[in-house]
C-alpha cells in the first residue's frame, strides 16, 4: 500500500505556529506571566492600602482604582510597544534621552516648585494635570539609548576614551539630576542597568573597575550623610534604633514571620494598621508574606523568575545585537527592582524605596514596567525562526 503524503513524518525542523504575540511561545508566555502578576498585585495592593485610605478619609478602593487606571494605561501602551518593530526605538534614542534630561532638570531647578513640589523631602514628581515621575520614564530612554550606542560603539570598546567616555558623559546627564532629587537608589539602579548592557555588548572588565573607582568617592559622600547614613547604621546594627531608622525593617520581618506557611489570610494582616509604614509601597513584599504566607512568597518569586528566564531566552534569540541588548536591559530592569525590593523586606539590604514591579503602589513605575514588557515582546516577535521542535 502506498503511503499518502499526510502519513509521512516530517523531516528536519518543524516550525511551530505563530502565537499572535510572537513566533513560538515566548511572547505569549511573557504576556501571561505579566498579567497574572499584575492581577495578583492589584488584589494585594487593595488589601495593603484599604486601611490607609480609610484613615485618610478616602474610599477604601482609592489606591486600587488609581492603580487599576494606571494598569489600563500601561496595557494600552504595552500593545503598540509589542506590535511596532523594536528597531524603531534606535532612531528615537536621542530624542527620548533629551526629553528625559529636560524633565529631570525641571525637578531640581529653583522656581519650579509649583509643578515639582517637595514631597517627603524630595522632588520626584511633576504635577502637570497628572502626576508623573520623570525618573521612571527615564529608565526607558536610558536603556534604549545605551543599547543603541552600545551597538554603535562596540568596535571601539577596547578604548576607554573613544569607547566608554561618551557613555559616562551622557549617563551623568541622567543620573546626577536623579541623585539630586534626591533619589540615589533609582540613580544607582539605572547606572547598574547601563553597566550590565554595555558589559553584554563586550566592554572589558578592567574598564568597569575604572568606573567603580570613578564613582566611589561620590557614593561614599552621598551615603555618609542624612537619612541614608541612619538607614545604613540601622541596617548594620538593627538594635541601635529599633523605633527609628530600623523600625520599618523590624516590622517587615515581623510581618513575614507571622505569615507562616499559608499566611493569615487575604485582608487579615495586622501590619497595615499603622504598624508598618508604606505597607502598600516600599514594603508590600512583607504584606505578601504576612497574608499569603510562604506559599504566596514562592508563587510571586516563581512568577518573577519565569519573567526573567523568558526575557533572557528572548534576548538570546534576538535577530541582532540591538534587540538582544533591549531585551536584556528591560528584563534586568524588572529583575533588579524585584530582587532589591524583596531584599529590603528580608532585611538583607538597607531600605531603598524601590517598588516591587507590577505589585507595589506607583503608577509611573507600573506604566513604565508594562511598556518595557511590550518592548521585550516586540523583540520576541522579530526573533528569526521562532520556536523550533525536532521531529
Amino acid at each position: 500500500m502506498t503511503a499518502r503524503p499526510t502519513d509521512v513524518a516530517p523531516v528536519g525542523h518543524v516550525q511551530l505556529p505563530d502565537s499572535g504575540l510572537g513566533r513560538g511561545w515566548e511572547g505569549a508566555t511573557l504576556m501571561v506571566l505579566t498579567v497574572v502578576l499584575l492581577s495578583f498585585g492589584l488584589v494585594t495592593l487593595y488589601s495593603a492600602s484599604s486601611v490607609l485610605a480609610t484613615r485618610e478619609g478616602l474610599p477604601d478602593t482609592y489606591f486600587l482604582l488609581r492603580q487599576a487606571t494606571a494598569a489600563g494605561a500601561g496595557l494600552m501602551l504595552l500593545i503598540p510597544c509589542a506590535l511596532m518593530p523594536y528597531r524603531w526605538w534606535k532612531r528615537w534614542s536621542w530624542p527620548l534621552l533629551w526629553v528625559s534630561v529636560v524633565a529631570l532638570l525641571v525637578l531640581i531647578l529653583p522656581g519650579t516648585e509649583a509643578i515639582a513640589p517637595l514631597i517627603r523631602g524630595s522632588r520626584r514628581s511633576l504635577q502637570i494635570g497628572v502626576s508623573a515621575q520623570p525618573s521612571e520614564f527615564a529608565k526607558i530612554a536610558f536603556v534604549v539609548w545605551t543599547a543603541a550606542m552600545a551597538v554603535k560603539k562596540a568596535p571601539q570598546f577596547r578604548s576607554l576614551t573613544k569607547g566608554l567616555a561618551p557613555f559616562f558623559v551622557v549617563w551623568a546627564l541622567v543620573l546626577i539630576p536623579i541623585a539630586l532629587q534626591p533619589d540615589l537608589s533609582t540613580a544607582v539602579l539605572i547606572g547598574v542597568l547601563g553597566v550590565m548592557i554595555i558589559f553584554a555588548a563586550g566592554v572589558r572588565i578592567s574598564h568597569f573597575l575604572f568606573l567603580g573607582l570613578l564613582i566611589l568617592p561620590f557614593l561614599q559622600k552621598q551615603l555618609a550623610v542624612g537619612f541614608r547614613a541612619d538607614r545604613i547604621e540601622a541596617f548594620l546594627n538593627p538594635a541601635i534604633d529599633p523605633s527609628g531608622a530600623g523600625y520599618q525593617v523590624r516590622q517587615s520581618l515581623v510581618a513575614l514571620g507571622s505569615g507562616g506557611l499559608t499566611g493569615v489570610g487575604i485582608g487579615q494582616g495586622r501590619q497595615k494598621f499603622g504598624f508598618l509604614p508604606d505597607a502598600h509601597n516600599d514594603f508590600i513584599f512583607a504584606m505578601i508574606g504576612e497574608e499569603w504566607g510562604l506559599l504566596g512568597v514562592v508563587f510571586v518569586v516563581a512568577l518573577y523568575l519565569g519573567i526573567v528566564l523568558v526575557g533572557f531566552r528572548i534576548a538570546s534569540r534576538a535577530p541582532d545585537l540591538f534587540g538582544e541588548l533591549l531585551a536584556l536591559g528591560f528584563t534586568n530592569l524588572i529583575a533588579l527592582q524585584a530582587v532589591l525590593h524583596m531584599s529590603v523586606g528580608l532585611g538583607l539590604v538597607p531600605p531603598t524605596g524601590l517598588a516591587l514591579p507590577l505589585v507595589s503602589w506607583g503608577r509611573s513605575n507600573l506604566v513604565v514596567t508594562l511598556a518595557a514588557v511590550g518592548i521585550v515582546i516586540s523583540v520576541a516577535r522579530a526573533a528569526s525562526g521562532g520556536r523550533v521542535a525536532r521531529a
